[in-house]
């Protein structure tokens, strides 16, 4: 009787640890405004929009990385910034296996956008990273033809990053498997076939399709599987989207019909009969797609958000205060 007693107890506490959360997220998630800033850095989207401009001159990779990273940091620990700390012990997010991937020059147009942000007296030291990472995200997206769609902002930075705590979706994942991890951030099978869409931008080095040529994968266009052998023997990647492959459009969605998607998680989108009537529909109607994107990608920025309570305005993104 006691320890049924005993597991009563703990039972509720553990249902009220798990409303206090719920309503400090939603609480944390109702702070977030596009005019945040209206009062305190009054031209801090323009001095981003500038600066992400720049790097995008520098380099044709800082955009797709740049979306990367703002996915990769609000999948992980929620979107605070946590994937630009360094620490001094190896122990943080972008050093774990599955964020070696994340190109430098993403981080570095966080860097950059940051350094101009507190250039400006009065903006200096009170936009957080993570509110950066968002806007030069939408900046990304927008300047490469796609959505300009308004951002929310309000974050605060996150003081921790941790290897172990990056768990995210893989190559060669099912539908299922990816519905389960979006599932988990609030968002929906559309949600995730829209923000799958980001793949119109980008690379991947060959180690993580591969091993679907040679006629592995069925699912693959005999063509393009001949294609990639031989960009892989020239050199160690491929474009996900080879058409437009620096242009944010609905191209992604119209490869993944020709069975011409890179990643064993693109083309099972359209493989699958639960998700090809949206592939289709995207394919088609890239103002959908667009629409889509810009809901799925304001979702997936309230995923996480930290308060002043738990975070901080980070002076130096690569580091706490």
């Amino acid at each position: 009787m006691a320890n049924l007693e005993s597991l009563a107890s703990l039972a509720a506490i553990l249902i009220l640890v798990l409303v206090e959360v719920a309503v400090l997220s939603s609480f944390a998630a109702a702070q977030l405004r596009p005019d945040y800033y209206a009062n305190v850095c009054p031209n801090l989207e323009g001095i981003v929009r500038y600066s992400v401009k720049q790097s995008m001159v520098k380099s044709p990779i800082s955009a797709p990385a740049t979306l990367r990273l703002f996915f990769h940091d609000c999948a992980v620990m929620g979107c605070d910034a946590s994937v630009m700390i360094i620490s001094p012990t190896g122990d943080d997010e972008w050093r774990n296996q599955d964020d070696y991937s994340l190109k430098p020059e993403g981080f570095q147009t966080i860097l950059d956008a940051k350094a101009a942000v507190d250039s400006d007296l009065q903006c200096r030291y009170k936009v957080s990273c993570a509110d950066i990472i968002a806007l030069a995200a939408r900046e990304s997206v927008s300047q490469s033809g796609g959505p300009n769609y308004t951002v929310e902002l309000g974050r605060y930075d996150g003081k921790i990053s941790t290897t172990n705590s990056v768990m995210l979706p893989h190559v060669d994942d099912n539908l299922d498997s990816l519905n389960s991890f979006f599932y988990t951030l609030g968002l929906s099978q559309i949600d995730m076939i829209a923000l799958s869409g980001a793949h119109t931008l980008g690379a991947a080095d060959c180690g993580f399709f591969q091993h679907r040529t040679r006629g592995k994968d069925p699912s693959m266009n005999p063509s393009f599987d001949a294609q990639l052998q031989g960009t892989c023997a020239r050199q160690n990647f491929a474009f996900l989207d080879d058409v437009t492959p620096v242009g944010f459009d609905n191209s992604y969605f119209k490869l993944l019909q020709n069975g011409r998607g890179l990643l064993g998680s693109d083309q099972v989108l359209y493989t699958d009969q639960r998700s090809r009537g949206t592939i289709d529909y995207y394919a088609s109607n890239q103002g959908i797609f667009f629409y889509d994107f810009s809901i799925a990608m304001t979702k997936l920025g309230k995923v996480g958000v930290k308060t002043a309570t738990d975070g901080e305005i980070r002076r130096d993104c690569r580091y706490p205060n």
